[in-house]
């Protein structure tokens, strides 16, 4: 490995499997760096494609998505770097074909737990290649001021505050990426700050070791201290042992193995990585620390004065002339998320939508103000949950009754009618059930099942306007409109429309009045004297006894009368019900595997 440097302010990566929290820290460190393009040059995300919008500074950018890596790197052939964030069961194999890239030069694994016998493959590859593995199990690296992979560092005011928004002198190599965080703070407090500080991981094999890194900061001359947080178990740190001994490093080494404690325990523990479990007594902190002490090393008595020793070096190379402390540098502000900011209380925003009828923030919906568990707890039904969305109460039992059964009774009306018609001719199109639904619904106004709020309009001026049947029909004729709700293509005076008899029974026996009803039936027996078609049907049945419903509760004024009609709520009631019956005719069609439907010339009069 050794080399130099891993990361610079041109470098660029691709991230595998979406992640938004790392990706958007990523680009936040690049805006804080004063770096010009964004360090994320695309994301690779199996089966998906597009774009996903994330934020560089005040600058919304769309970052490109991919499904595959090889499209990726062909993408972006400058992108060295692969970020990979799959989970422990299918990290190998994506690390292994970002490996295989002739573009990829670096690969972070940040999952936790890979099989090993993987990991030594991605290894040997890698150095059979000169390609570099971070991880498994890191959190990744971070060059200051220039690049970091993922969630190195934490959030930006622990970056700030570790000055890792502008290169130090020190270069730090640890197997913890938690511990990385503390010390990334421990030495910017005693000295000039991070130059470059990797996690290695700590799984038992790491793609790189401390050595690794170590060597490769002694050839990089901005790099004037080496800083090292070992662990116990594993030999890792033996190898940097011998590098001193052998006099590959010439710069002042500070280190410090964690796990002195293990001693106290009687039998062997497990500590939180897979590779920190002392497997001897070389393998121990104690004796990794006297190893490295003996080799050079500056390696202090407890890990309390690994601070103290970590200034202590850094102030003798100051002394002696070896370094000159960076100057410090105003990093810039970094927007604020505006969600952020509006939970902190710093700004007000306004929303751009209003629901009155539901809220789903708290721990179940709420529908008119009732937990959707009270309404099932209830036994309550479907006219209930109509109320509560479509007229923002609880409707006495009656009035949800009368609701369901209006949706009994329209729900369909055979095949034959244009609604339906229309939905079984393009379901036999091979349309989906949405398209078959709304080509049905479509019909649906004036002339087809959209006469509800047109009759109880109409009812309900003639009646409140004091208008005798005769006076009202007659009026109704000078303006050239036919009466809403009265005439049927089929019903007569003789043979009533079965359906209009159940709701005027239901709401004789139920209703506290039914004074608009009345009013539509004598508006019946004067029609009914003119064509013996001309009964009232059911359009008209459910808009006069609607209205009796509103006024008769008690629970709506005049005015919110007035507004439910004009809205179209009665002709939704319908829509409603409709709807029932178009899936019926969809699903029916595709079951009976209807093939597509033609006209038949015979009942089309072809004429000039």
């Amino acid at each position: 490995m050794a080399t130099g440097q891993l990361f610079s302010k041109t470098t660029q990566a691709l991230f595998y499997n979406y992640k938004q929290l790392p990706i958007q820290r990523m680009l936040d460190f690049d805006f804080l760096c004063g770096r010009e393009t964004p360090s994320v040059a695309g994301i690779i995300n199996p089966g998906s494609e597009g774009f996903q919008k994330l934020f560089f500074g005040q600058e919304e950018i769309a970052i490109p998505v991919h499904s595959t890596v090889e499209a990726a790197c062909a993408a972006h052939p400058t992108a060295d770097v692969f970020i990979n964030f799959a989970s422990f069961r299918s990290a190998a194999a994506s690390s292994m074909s970002a490996l295989k890239q002739p573009t990829i030069r670096i690969v972070a694994i940040i999952a936790e737990g890979v099989p090993e016998s993987d990991t030594k493959q991605l290894i040997g590859f890698a150095k059979a290649n000169n390609k570099v593995v971070i991880g498994p199990a890191t959190v990744g690296g971070i060059q200051a001021g220039a690049f970091k992979i993922g969630d190195t560092a934490g959030t930006i005011d622990n970056i700030i505050q570790c000055k890792l928004y502008r290169p130090g002198s020190v270069g730090f190599v640890s197997k913890s990426g938690g511990m990385s965080n503390e010390l990334y703070n421990t030495i910017a407090r005693v000295t000039d700050g991070v130059y470059e500080g990797i996690a290695i991981g700590g799984d038992v094999f790491p793609g790189s070791t401390l050595s690794d890194h170590v060597l490769r900061f002694n050839n990089i001359p901005q790099v004037k201290m080496i800083v090292v947080l070992g662990e116990l178990g594993g030999r890792d740190e033996y190898s940097l042992v011998e590098a001193l001994k052998q006099g590959k490093i010439n710069k002042p080494v500070v280190a410090w193995v964690s796990g002195t404690c293990a001693t106290l325990f009687k039998s062997e523990v497990q500590f939180g990585h897979a590779g920190a479990k002392s497997g001897g007594e070389m393998e121990s902190a104690q004796a990794k620390n006297q190893a490295l002490r003996d080799a050079g090393a500056v390696v202090p008595t407890s890990y309390e004065a690994f601070e103290g020793a970590i200034k202590e070096a850094f102030e003798k190379l100051v002394s002696d002339g070896k370094t000159t402390p960076v100057k410090e540098i105003m990093p810039p502000q970094i927007p604020e998320d505006l969600n952020t900011a509006i939970k902190s209380g710093k700004v007000r925003a306004p929303t751009h939508i209003i629901s009155t009828i539901s809220d789903d923030r708290g721990e179940e919906p709420c529908y008119g103000g009732v937990p959707m568990s009270s309404i099932v707890e209830q036994g309550l039904g479907v006219g209930d949950v109509i109320s509560l969305l479509w007229f923002k109460r609880s409707l006495p039992r009656y009035c949800t009754r009368f609701i369901e059964i209006c949706i009994l009774l329209c729900a369909d009306h055979g095949p034959c009618v244009s609604g339906a018609h229309n939905t079984i001719v393009t379901a036999r199109a091979g349309k989906d059930l949405v398209s078959c639904l709304v080509s049905g619904l479509l019909t649906i106004g004036p002339r087809f099942g959209g006469a509800v709020d047109d009759a109880a309009r109409y009812f309900k001026d003639a009646y409140d306007r004091g208008l005798t049947p005769y006076e009202f029909v007659e009026s109704m004729k000078k303006k050239g409109i036919r009466v809403p709700g009265i005439g049927h293509r089929i019903k007569r005076g003789d043979n009533r429309d079965k359906r209009v008899e159940l709701l005027q029974l239901y709401a004789r026996e139920n209703f506290p009045s039914v004074k608009y009803m009345e009013y539509a039936v004598q508006v019946e027996t004067y029609t009914l004297s003119k064509a013996n078609n001309l009964v009232l049907n059911v359009d008209g049945a459910i808009g006069s006894l609607f209205l009796d419903l509103l006024a008769g509760s008690g629970m709506f004024t005049k005015p919110e009368i007035d507004e439910i009609v004009d809205i179209g709520y009665l002709n939704g009631l319908f829509v409603l019900a409709r709807s029932v019956g178009l899936i019926g005719h969809t699903f029916d069609q595709k079951r009976l595997k209807q093939p597509l439907y033609r006209h038949p010339w015979e009942d089309v009069l072809y004429t000039k």
